[in-house]
Order: C-alpha cells, then structure tokens, then sequence
C-alpha cells in the first residue's frame, strides 16, 4: 500500500496522527487534491494542531472554489468557521462563515450546505439571550439534514435543539434531543468532530440538570471512546475533567486533583481552550475543602481568568476564612446574575449556608424552599437530597430540632445512597447538632465522632477543625487561661460563624457568646474577629 493509500485508510481506522503524517509526507513530495487536504485538516484538528488544520481546510477551500465547486467549497468554510470559533477567534471564523455564505447565495442552489452555514447564526443569537429564535434555526437545519440524509448535520442541528431547550426551561425535551443525538453517536454515524462535541454536551446538560447517573454514564462511555483513539486531543482535557468531577464526589479527592491537574496541562495545549477553566475550579473546590485557601484563591481567579466563573467556590472560601461579608456580596452578586432556575439551583445550597452564617434566617429559608421547589420540579435524586439537606440546616438555626433531624436523616440516606462521602459526612455533623438540640448529648458525641472520622480520611482539615471545636477538645498548650467553652467559642469564630450560629450550634444564647467572646479579646489581648481568627490558626486551635 503506497503513502497516499495508508493515510486514507488511517482516517478510516481513527489513526489521527498516522492520518496527519501519511499525508503531510505525501503532501510535501506532491500537493495534495482538496479531498486529501480536508483529511488532513480534520486529523490535525483532532491531534490538536489547529494552525495547520486551519492551513490545510484553507487550501481545501481554494481549490474547491476556483474549481466552481461551491458546495463542497462552502462546506470546507464551515468547518474552518467551526474551528476558529472554538478557539476564539471570532472574527477570522466569521469572516470565513461569510464567504461560505456568499459562495452558497451566488450559486443559488438548494443543497445541505446551507444547514452546516445555519449553524454558527443559530449560536450566536443563542448567545445573545434569544434561545426561541436559535431553537428554530436549529430545526431548520436539522431539517435539510433529514431532507438530504446527512447524519452529522442532523447531528449538530439537534444537539443545538437541546442547547437552545435547555436554556428555555425545557429540561425533558433538551435531554430527549440529547438522547436522540446520542443514538447517531453511538452507533458510529457521525463525523468524530461531532462525536466528541456530543459526549461532552451530553454530560454538561446530566450535570446541570444533577442527573447524576447518566453523567456517570456518558463520562465512562467517552472515557473509553478517547481511550480508543490515542492521539485524540481536544476531548480528553474535558473527558478528564468530567471524571475529577465525579472522583471528588465519591471522595477519591487525590485521584481527582491528579485527574483535574492533567486536564489543565493537556488543554493548555494549544492554548484558548475554554475548558481549562472547568479544570482550574475543580482545583479549586479540593484546594478549599483540604484547607489550602491560598492555593485554592490562585486557582479560582485562574478559573475567571478562562472563562468559568469562579462561584459558589470562592463565596465558600471567603466563608472559611470567616469573611463573612464577602461570602454574602459574592454569593448574592451571584444569584443576581444566575439567569436560569438550574443555574440558581447549582447556587442555592451555598447561598444557604453563608446566609445562615450571616444569621439571615429568612434569606436562607426562602432559598431552602426554592431550592426544594426546583427539586420537585425535576425530580433529582441528587437535587433532592441537596434540599433536605439545606431545609435540615434552616429548621436546626430556627431552633426545631425535632423537625430538623428529619430532614437531615433524610439527606444523610440520599449522600450514602449517592455515595458521597463528604456530603455525608456535613450532615452528619448537623445531625449531631440536631440531638443536641434535643438534649441527647449522646447521640451528638456520637454523630460527630463519625463526622471526624470521614474528614481525618478525606484530609477535609477546615471541617475537622469545625468538629473538634463542637466536640469540645482543647489544645490546652495554646489556651493561653481560655475556658474549655471560650476554645469551642474561639474555634467557631475561626471558621467564620457569627455570635448567632455559634449559640445554635453550642445550644446557648446569644449573649453567652457574646460575653465569651468579650473574654476571649480581653485575655488574648485581641480586638477583632479577624484578629481572633488568626490566632486560632497560628497556634494550630484550627
């Protein structure tokens, strides 16, 4: 078999980079015809050299145009349109979606083209806020991909369907669309391009919509199609990502960061891949929960500089670092600008709790029941759980213990049904409290004995802290002439709860507190919060 011959037939078997070499070499001995230079534009794209994928499409182009081949010239603008547009450079890819454009209207024929260019408008105007109008774009290209037989068009058009959908509260038909799509991916009908697309946008939608089961699904499923092709580059990045998503969930949290590391080194390369930012948060939230918080902030403020918004995480670690206020501006700024119930939803449960640490009880009730709403809407098991979780911790700050235990026994069945460790783990400590409440100390010891032994494995340190202060150990080298409680009092401060949160937790009032406080300044010669936080930290109280 002859060079030309063994690069045609890599393309068939997924060789990308065997593909991309055969054909170069053929290409430097000889140039290439535009059906062997599209090869190797959509191979190099694939083994993440985009430069000469763009290089390659281009010369594919002119030939095809120069030859009056307007349709096939159209479609190599379309994919060069698709690939500049990925990586960001909107005005090259727009430039070329217009001579594809020009080329279909002076030939004046009607042909499939004109799906594939229907495209790149319908998801400019669904970026715009217009997801009606873009949905219907969509369908009409998805039509002349039915009309003239051509699965990847199809492909793409439905997949945008579902997008469009999901932005307009249409969560039942966007994961039907996404399912349809799905069928034409796995049964091998679809240009790899459009594969990959679709295997990350099928995961995103279960995540967004906390369809856990089926993320999981679809994350095994492209895991083992990116394992099938190597040198396969622009999906293995997000492929990673999904899968550190999914490990910090089940408590493998070293497993996860190595995963999220590998994902951030492979999508930087080429750089301007927006998914690097996915990577960079998931570090994030693992830098926060083990207590690293300069790491974590380094890492957040990467993640915004990418693309992905650094919430609830950095409200989270503003909460660690008992800045309670900026855990409240951050998180509200957020909810502000969430512009979907989903997005909200992903928003609630922190909200939740940095309201309550902000002693704003009818805040975090009305987004425990909003969140609660939105779970009975969809019918999550995930989302479900989230909300008796998040009601639990409302009815334990109102001081209905009774009620709240219910709840939080409920979210504990729904963490371990899910398997999620750490999430087990917070309610348990809430359940703790609950007893407490209740007057049974036992059952509180208890509770959070259990709750410290899933942090000490997890490394959670910040929640471990938050258990031995509840628990009532004292480092007595470091007391400096502190009571036993003015140590449980000075812990809690540390990890950012107010005088209100902190008689909740401890079962005593406000104004104990508030005179334990007042003694813990007086003997450690203190005069803020902040300054009290720090101490506690320096002499390893936390």
């Amino acid at each position: 078999m002859d060079t030309l011959a063994a690069g045609r037939e890599c393309f068939v078997q997924h060789a990308w980079a065997d593909c991309y070499e055969a054909l170069t070499a053929v290409d430097r001995e000889s140039p290439l015809g535009p059906d062997d230079l599209q090869l190797v534009g959509l191979a190099a794209y694939l083994i993440g050299r985009e430069s000469e994928s763009v290089d390659a499409l281009a010369r594919a182009y002119q030939l095809l145009a120069e030859a009056g081949e307007a349709e096939r010239a159209a479609r190599c603008g379309f994919w060069l349109a698709f690939e500049l547009f990925n990586a960001g450079e909107f005005a090259r890819g727009g430039g070329w979606l217009a001579r594809a454009q020009r080329l279909l209207e002076d030939a004046g024929r009607d042909c499939v083209e004109q799906g594939y260019v229907l495209l790149p408008r319908a998801h400019q105007i669904l970026g715009t806020g217009d997801p009606a109008t873009a949905y219907a774009m969509f369908d009409r290209a998805a039509k002349l991909g039915e009309r003239f037989h051509e699965p990847t068009l199809t492909a793409l058009a439905t997949l945008g369907k579902g997008q469009a959908s999901m932005e307009l509260g249409q969560t039942r038909r966007a994961t039907a669309l996404l399912d349809e799509v799905m069928v034409a991916v796995t049964a091998g009908e679809v240009f790899p391009i459009v594969a990959g697309i679709a295997y990350c946008a099928m995961i995103i939608i279960c995540q967004e919509t906390f369809d856990l089961r089926r993320a999981r699904e679809w994350t095994t499923a492209l895991s083992l199609w990116c394992e099938s092709q190597p040198d396969l580059v622009p999906y293995r990045g997000q492929c990673l990502v999904h899968r550190a998503q999914l490990m910090q969930l089940h408590g493998a949290w070293p497993d996860a960061m190595e995963e999220a590391e590998r994902a951030r080194e492979r999508l930087s390369d080429p750089p301007g891949q927006p998914a690097v930012g996915m990577a960079l948060y998931v570090m994030g939230e693992l830098y926060r929960l083990r207590g690293e918080f300069a790491a974590a902030e380094n890492a957040y403020r990467e993640a915004n500089h990418w693309g992905h918004l650094p919430q609830p995480g950095l409200s989270l670690l503003r909460l660690a670092q008992a800045r309670v206020d900026a855990a409240t501006t951050g998180i509200k700024r957020a909810m502000e600008e969430a512009p979907w119930q989903l997005a909200r939803a992903r928003l609630l449960p922190a909200y939740v709790e940095i309201m309550l640490a902000a002693a704003d009880l009818a805040a975090a009730r009305a987004a425990a029941e909003e969140l609660a709403e939105t779970a009975a809407d969809l019918a999550a098991p995930y989302l479900q759980t989230l909300a008796a979780d998040s009601l639990g911790a409302v009815l334990l700050a109102e001081g209905n213990g009774k009620a709240a235990l219910e709840e939080l026994r409920r979210a504990w069945a729904g963490w371990q049904q899910i398997d999620a460790p750490y999430e087990a783990g917070r309610v348990r400590v809430l359940i703790g409290l609950a007893c407490r409440r209740l007057g049974d100390e036992d059952g509180c010891e208890m509770e959070l004995d259990a709750a410290r032994w899933v942090f000490q494995e997890l490394g959670a340190i910040p929640d471990l802290a938050r258990v031995e202060a509840l628990a009532g150990k004292v480092v007595t080298e470091a007391a400096c002439g502190l009571t036993d409680r003015e140590v449980q009092v000075l812990r809690l401060v540390a990890t950012g709860r107010t005088n209100r949160a902190i008689s909740t937790e401890l079962v005593i009032s406000e104004k104990t507190v508030a005179r334990h406080v007042s003694n813990i300044f007086t003997k450690l010669e203190l005069s803020s919060r902040s300054e009290a936080t720090a101490y506690a930290y320096q002499h390893s109280l936390v």
